[in-house]
Parts: structure tokens; C-alpha cells; sequence
């Protein structure tokens, strides 16, 4: 999971810092690094990226100062590669038919693979991420346009790629055949932008116009758009349903469909499948539970309360990318309000439950504010199996509810009850098709390659 965001205008402009600007509604796809690629006065290719937070890695002061008519970004968090600066993106590279910039979300499956065949034909990675097999595919079709090399490349790959890159002074954007990440389109005054995210539109203040779809490559240069698919022919599609769930900010809309509505969906049906009668309040786990909070506690008839304060100042503990941050990050990002829980009999709803961590420390927590009972309702099924598509959960030992059945995980995570959603109610909430989406990391369908 990452980042990416893309900018191109008719005529020369200082849009660097929309980029910026747009990079920061993504900051919870990814925190350990942040970059920017532009086109300068002289045609050059020019990066601007560090490791960290987007306000600590990049420069706005001067970002606000250069003039482009494109510009790329992307912030990371570590799927393929360690945290360094040397893989954080955008990756650019010169060869024979130009400079080429390119960013990427999500996860190529058969990298390992394409890498080998590529250094055995003398290819020299600098990079550990993914990433960089695009830049060497692209450089071995020394007999096409740079536009048909990426084209060709994309063609080649399996598994989850939105990606936005600079081509010969334009701004070039695709999503891979199976629709796994999102990517979707927006405009202002002529100038037209590409994110991970619609709720990076909104910084800008450009308007929606569509998702970019399964497949589709676009190209954007002086103010016109052009439209080419990638030759590689899905049989389905793997929209991530874990993006609903978890990753997307509730103020986006994704392939049509908005976040928070799902997220309020998925609560009211847990109140259906999981009810708590005993239960006396209803409070969700900030912030990604909140939502669902809401839900059930509308569905059961129960007060709900926001008696889990979150430090705004505090990351995703989830991708941080070690335990020993994750759980001491869960202890600074959380505090209950003690008056509102002691003595009752809580309903405590979060999103998911990934390796255990924040449930545990989060029960104990409320557990030493006084809460006579906790009955943890997750508003998503067990999760499984590892995520190869661009999460963080790279085996099944990682994943709590695969090295537990319920009751196991109940006391592990020290709740009075736990229960999780079906999988056939996550479906219906998020109300596409059952082969629209992927379901990967809660049913261990993979896609076939």
C-alpha cells in the first residue's frame, strides 16, 4: 500500500505544490518516505524525496516555487525492499529514448521472476523494490516509442500495479487488468490530476471525473486525454476489498462507491450477525473503527460514545515496520475516557483484526479503565492469509487469526466475546459483484496466474 498522485497543465505553472499538497491526503498509505518528480525550464528530469513523513522529506518552500506543466509523487510504505531512501520513489532512470520517472502502488507478483531473466540479460538493479523491473523492461524495447515500451512492459506484469509516471513531457497513468488498487481522475480549470484516492482531489479542488479502469493506460499532455489498454486480458476482476475495509480514507469514493458508506454498512450488518444483548455501550476503535461503531450502534439501538481518544500526532500503527514501534505506538495513540466506560458493559467495534497487537494492548487499556465486560465486534472476517498484492502481511504466521480459531484469539486479545463478520456480508456492503473483488487475504482465493 502506498501513495501516488500525478499533475499535468496546459501551460507551465507552480503545481509542485498540489502535489504536495495531494501527497499529504495520502500520508495513510504510507510513512516512511516521500517523493517528487517534475520536468524543469530545460526539459531535465528533476526528484525531491527523503525518508519520513511528506513535511519532513520534502521541501515545500521550494516545491511552491518551481514552475512544471507535470509532476509526480508517491509516499511508501514498505512491501517490496527495505525502508531506505534508495527505494523511495519516484524511480527515475535515462536511457537511450529519454528520461523516464515512474511511482507504483501495489504489489508485482512476478517480480523475482522478470528481475532474473532481466540481470541475466545484463540488467543492473540499484533498487530492491518492484518498481524498478518496469524501468528495465522498458529500457530492453529499444526498438519502440518510450510510450510503447511502458505499454509492452505493463503487458508483462502480473498481480497489482497503479502507477503514475513521466514520458516524454507527459503525464502517464495506468491501472493493471485486475483492478486491484485504486486510481481515479480529476480536473480543475483545465489542469488535470491522478491519485491513489479521490480524497486527494479534494485538497486541490479539482472535480472528479472518473476511475481510471482495469487495464486502461492513460495519457495526459497540453490538456488533452488519451486512452490505451494494457494487452493483457483479465478474466476477472480483483478490486482489494481491504481498501473499504481499512486502507481508503472514508472520505473517498472508489470505483463508485463511497467508503463511509460501506464502512456504516458493514457496522449495521455486524449488528445483525454479532449482537451483543448484554451490551450497554458501543464505541469504536479510532479511527477506522469508528464508522462501523456508528453503525452498529444504530442497528442495536445503543448508545454509541467516542470513548477512545486517538493522538492525531500518531501514525498507522499497523504499517509501521517493526512490533516493537507497533506496540508502543498502540500506547501512545490511544487513551480511554475512564468515566464513560467504568463499570459498563462495552461494545468495542474495529475494522479488522491483523496481528493482534493493537487489540490486545486496546483491551487491556480499557480493561484497567474500569469496563466490566469487553465484546470486540470486527466488522470485517478473520484475516487469514498474507496480502501478496501490496499489504503488509507477508505470511500467514504474521496473522493472528490463522494461528488461532476464534476462542483462541477471544482470550489471547483478552475479550469477554469476539466475533467477526461473514465474508457474504462484506460483499453485500460493498455491493459489487463477488468476482469484482478480491478476497484474498480473508478466503485465500488468489488470482490464477
Amino acid at each position: 500500500m502506498c501513495g501516488i498522485f500525478g499533475v499535468s497543465t496546459p501551460k507551465k505553472d507552480q503545481i509542485l505544490e498540489d502535489v504536495y499538497l495531494g501527497l499529504y491526503a495520502l500520508q495513510h498509505r504510507g510513512q516512511e518516505s516521500a517523493g517528487i518528480a517534475w520536468i524543469d525550464d530545460e526539459a531535465h528530469l528533476q526528484i525531491q524525496k527523503g525518508m519520513g513523513l511528506v513535511h519532513a522529506a520534502l521541501n515545500q518552500e521550494k516545491l511552491a516555487k518551481e514552475k512544471t506543466t507535470c509532476a509526480i509523487g508517491h509516499v511508501r510504505y514498505v512491501t517490496a525492499g527495505k525502508s531506505s531512501l534508495i527505494n523511495a520513489q519516484p524511480l527515475h532512470a535515462s536511457y537511450s529514448k529519454g528520461h523516464v520517472a515512474i511511482a507504483h502502488n501495489g504489489n508485482i507478483t512476478n517480480a523475482e521472476g522478470l528481475k532474473r531473466d532481466l540481470e541475466s540479460r545484463g540488467a543492473i538493479f540499484q533498487s530492491a523494490t518492484d518498481t524498478e523491473v518496469i524501468l528495465h523492461l522498458m529500457a530492453h524495447e529499444q526498438n519502440l516509442s518510450p510510450i510503447d515500451a511502458l505499454i509492452k512492459s505493463l503487458s508483462k506484469l502480473r498481480g497489482a500495479f497503479s502507477i503514475v509516471a513521466l514520458i516524454e513531457g507527459s503525464l502517464v497513468a495506468a491501472r493493471d487488468p485486475w483492478g486491484f488498487r485504486p486510481l481515479t481522475i480529476g480536473k480543475r480549470d483545465g489542469i488535470f490530476y491522478v491519485a491513489s484516492e479521490s480524497c486527494a482531489l479534494d485538497i486541490v479542488k479539482a472535480s472528479y471525473v472518473r476511475d481510471v479502469r482495469p487495464g486502461e493506460i492513460i495519457i495526459i499532455n497540453e490538456g488533452n486525454i488519451k486512452s490505451l489498454n494494457i494487452d493483457t486480458k483479465a478474466t476477472r476482476r480483483f478490486r482489494c476489498s481491504f481498501e473499504y475495509v481499512y486502507l481508503a480514507r472514508p472520505d473517498s469514493d472508489i470505483d463508485g462507491h463511497s467508503v463511509y458508506d460501506v464502512r456504516l454498512k458493514l457496522g449495521q450488518k455486524l449488528a445483525k450477525t454479532c449482537p451483543c444483548p448484554q451490551g450497554e455501550l458501543v464505541l469504536g476503535m479510532p479511527d477506522s473503527g469508528t464508522i462501523g461503531a456508528l453503525g452498529y450502534a444504530f442497528t442495536s439501538k445503543l448508545p454509541f460514545e467516542m470513548a477512545i481518544v486517538r493522538n492525531r500526532y500518531v501514525g498507522r500503527t499497523f504499517i509501521q515496520p517493526t512490533r516493537r514501534v507497533r506496540e508502543l505506538g498502540v500506547q501512545i495513540k490511544l487513551n480511554p475516557i475512564d468515566n464513560l466506560i467504568r463499570d459498563k458493559k462495552i461494545v468495542v467495534v474495529d475494522d479488522s483484526i491483523i496481528r493482534g497487537t493493537t487489540s490486545k494492548i486496546a483491551l487491556r487499556f480499557l480493561r484497567e479503565a474500569g469496563a466490566k465486560e469487553i465484546h470486540l465486534r470486527i466488522a470485517s472476517p478473520p484475516v487469514k492469509f498474507p496480502c501478496i498484492y501490496g499489504i503488509d502481511t507477508p505470511t500467514s504466521s504474521d496473522l493472528a487469526a490463522a494461528k488461532m480459531d476464534v476462542e483462541t484469539l477471544k482470550k489471547h486479545i483478552g475479550a469477554d466475546s469476539l466475533c467477526f463478520l461473514d465474508i457474504e456480508d462484506l460483499i453485500g456492503s460493498i455491493d459489487l459483484p463477488e468476482i469484482e473483488l478480491c478476497t484474498a487475504c480473508f478466503s485465500g482465493n488468489y488470482m490464477e496466474e
